[in-house]
C-alpha cells in the first residue's frame, strides 16, 4: 500500500518548488552581486539543495528533512557571520523545518 502524502507536505513542496524557480534570476542579479562575490554561488547551491530536498520531501523521504535542516543551519551561520542575517531569514525556513519534522514519522 502506497503512503499518502499529507496535504501540508504537498503545500510546502509547491511553495518550495516555486521558491527554487524564482531564486534562479536572483543568482544573477545585481542585488546578489552587491552582497559579495561569494553570495551568488551560495545562493545557487542553496537553490539546488532546496530543489533536491523538495523532490525528496515530495517522495516522503527522511533524508530530505535532514538535508533541508542542515542547509538551513549552515545558511543561518553564514548570514550571521557576514552580517546579512535578519529575522525573515529565520521565520519561513524555520516554519518549514517544524512542519517537516512534524511529519517525519510518516516518512521512509
Amino acid at each position: 500500500m502506497e503512503k499518502k502524502r499529507p496535504t501540508i507536505i504537498t503545500i510546502v513542496c509547491a511553495i518550495g518548488f516555486f521558491g527554487a524557480l524564482i531564486s534562479i534570476p536572483l543568482i544573477f542579479s545585481d542585488i546578489a552581486k552587491n552582497i559579495g562575490a561569494w553570495y551568488p554561488p551560495l545562493l545557487a547551491l542553496s537553490s539546488i539543495v532546496g530543489l533536491i530536498t523538495m523532490v525528496g520531501l515530495w517522495s516522503m523521504k527522511k533524508w530530505s528533512v535532514i538535508l533541508y535542516t542542515g542547509m538551513f543551519l549552515i545558511n543561518q551561520v553564514i548570514m550571521l557571520a557576514t552580517g546579512i542575517w535578519n529575522i525573515a531569514a529565520l521565520i519561513l525556513p524555520g516554519i518549514v523545518v517544524v512542519i517537516m519534522f512534524s511529519q517525519y514519522a510518516k516518512m521512509d
